[in-house]
Order: structure tokens, then sequence, then C-alpha cells
């Protein structure tokens, strides 16, 4: 590739308690308001279609989550993939326990697709202030 640009999927609102992650609807999603609570990330290719039938044994999705916090912050608790829960393996060995005020935390995540509705999800927490 000589230059390749990813298309961001703007979100003029911030992440509800579940924050629906579509990833066909883009790779990168910046919610630019404010966030006002923590919130779940569940992932899935479309409202109506399951990552786990897009995706085949020893594919690679990254995505990441771009969330605006104002002077209070607030962090994602948990991933859900497909509504499903999973462990993701953090940066660091330690998932995060707050979020960082008046920035933008991006939340970085790569998904393996290990076996059938089995994935492997390395993640990570960035602030941009």
């Amino acid at each position: 590739f000589t230059n390749l640009a990813e298309s961001a999927n703007l979100v003029a609102s911030a992440p509800a308690s579940t924050l629906s992650f579509y990833v066909s609807a883009g790779a990168v999603q910046y919610f630019t308001a404010n966030t006002a609570n923590n919130w779940t990330i569940n992932l899935a290719w479309a409202s109506s279609t399951l990552m786990n039938n897009v995706m085949s044994v020893g594919d690679t999705v990254t995505v990441a989550a771009l969330i605006t916090n104002g002077s209070s912050a607030y962090y994602e608790t948990a991933l859900n993939i497909d509504g499903v829960a999973q462990t993701p393996k953090w940066q660091g060995g330690t998932a995060p326990t707050a979020g960082n005020a008046s920035a933008i935390d991006v939340y970085s995540l790569a998904i393996t697709k290990t076996a059938s509705a089995t994935y492997t999800v390395l993640a990570s927490l960035t602030k941009f202030a």
C-alpha cells in the first residue's frame, strides 16, 4: 500500500450503558459528546450480523473506540462480542478502573478468532489530552 485511510464513524453522542459497536460502520468510532456513565462495549459486525459469522478462524479485526470525557471521567467496564462476555488481555496486565478527565480515551481492541465464537482479545487504553 502506498497510502491507506480508514474512515472514522463520528457519533455525536456519548456511549450509552451498552455501547453497540458495529464494525461494519467503521473500525474507528469517535464518540464526541462527554460521557455520563460507565459502559459495556458490545461488538458485532452489524445490528443483525454476528462477528462469528463474518470472521474465519485465524482472522483478526482491530477496532478503536474514541471516548470523550469531560471533567468527570468514565470508562469501559466490560466487553462482549455478539452479546457474549469476553475477558480481554489488557496491555500491562491490568484492566482500567477509571477513565481520564478532560481527555479523549482511546480503547484499542485486537480481536482474533481462535475457534467458533471463541476469541482472544488484546486491549489497551490510551489517554489523549
